[in-house]
């Protein structure tokens, strides 16, 4: 079937931004394929969850309503989201590379011998192949590999949230396609026995409207109170680049980049970054990115939509100042 599936992850009755985010993509790689866009919800009582699907993309939801379906259980997820995908034959399935995705998608991979891109920061479609070009870091985050599926079907990818803006149209409708579940005879090896959530720091880069990171142009693990400074006057959370998360400088919970969160603020602010594919990969689809750095070459610039050659121990005090002085008039 000449279809695109987006995996529509949903925890506690809330459709997960990353799946609205590949809807939006997919509706780009619908038009170059001729394929149809569909999402595919496995929930507890998901029907209310569709209309945000068709808004953003679907010409078609299927549904997979059964109560195991109220939180992740890998064996009666998988053995479900597998028999559909045997059933229909799509030609493209998209999964977010959450934790549930992380699980979900290489298991069904797993069991359909087909292959799987983890990770991907781009999608793309070549249509004279049929191939959907899936793009990641590699080799350490050295190189951005382009890879393709072209004996296997489905063609699968788990991608990154955050690297696709969401795009909603209101009013948009399509068909809800009810697929019959049986899982009462199906055993299942894992038992929720409760739910702890982690304590600590809280920060939300994800949904940061405004990011200021800091790298070690930035000079020493201290002047982060420069990069706390800005991004409290800018309303902002602080990041940071995996070199400084490394020197233990700060908290890996601020990590921007492949190995850290991949975000996507109006205004992304770069203290002293010098811009490795590794941190570009997390956030070079901000709306806006000003980037402060004391090399005229680096990468970061390249990126960046305004860029300041000069010391970010100068620069950010006079800058904070002038808000500050703004704010006050």
């Amino acid at each position: 079937m000449n279809e695109i599936w987006v995996f529509a992850e949903q925890r506690d009755g809330k459709l997960e931004s990353v799946a609205l985010e590949l809807l939006s993509k997919g509706r780009e790689l619908a038009e170059k394929s001729g394929y149809a866009l569909a999402a595919v919800l496995l929930s507890e009582n998901g029907a209310p969850l569709a209309p945000e699907l068709f808004a953003h993309g679907a010409s078609k939801v299927y549904l997979l309503d059964a109560p195991q379906f109220a939180y992740y259980q890998n064996d009666w997820w998988s053995e479900a989201f597998v028999s559909l995908v045997r059933e229909r034959g799509p030609e493209i399935v998209l999964v977010g590379a959450t934790t549930v995705g992380r699980s979900l998608a290489p298991t069904a991979a797993s069991i359909l011998h087909c292959g799987l891109t983890a990770d991907c920061t781009q999608l793309d479609f070549d249509p004279e192949a049929k191939l959907l070009l899936q793009t990641r870091p590699a080799f350490g985050g050295n190189i951005m590999a382009t890879i393709v599926c072209a004996d296997t079907r489905p063609q699968m990818a788990t991608v990154r949230g955050n690297v696709f803006k969401k795009e909603r149209v209101e009013g948009a409708s399509g068909e809800l396609v009810r697929v019959p579940v049986d899982l009462s005879a199906s055993p299942c090896r894992m038992k929720r026995t409760g739910v702890t959530k982690e304590e600590g720091e809280d920060v939300n880069l994800a949904e940061a409207k405004t990011i200021v990171s800091g790298g070690r142009g930035i000079g020493a693990p201290e002047n982060f109170s420069l990069v706390r400074d800005l991004a409290s006057e800018l309303g902002g959370a602080v990041g940071a680049s995996r070199a400084v998360v490394d020197a233990g400088w700060i908290s890996q919970l601020h990590q921007v980049g492949q190995t850290g969160k991949t975000v996507c603020p109006k205004l992304y602010v770069a203290l002293g970054i010098s811009g490795a594919i590794q941190h570009l990969a997390g956030m070079q689809s901000s709306d806006f990115i000003v980037a402060v750095n004391k090399d005229p070459s680096a990468p970061i610039f390249e990126v960046a939509d305004v860029g300041i050659v000069g010391d970010v121990a100068e620069f950010v005090p006079e800058l904070v100042r002038q808000l500050k002085a703004r704010r006050g008039a």
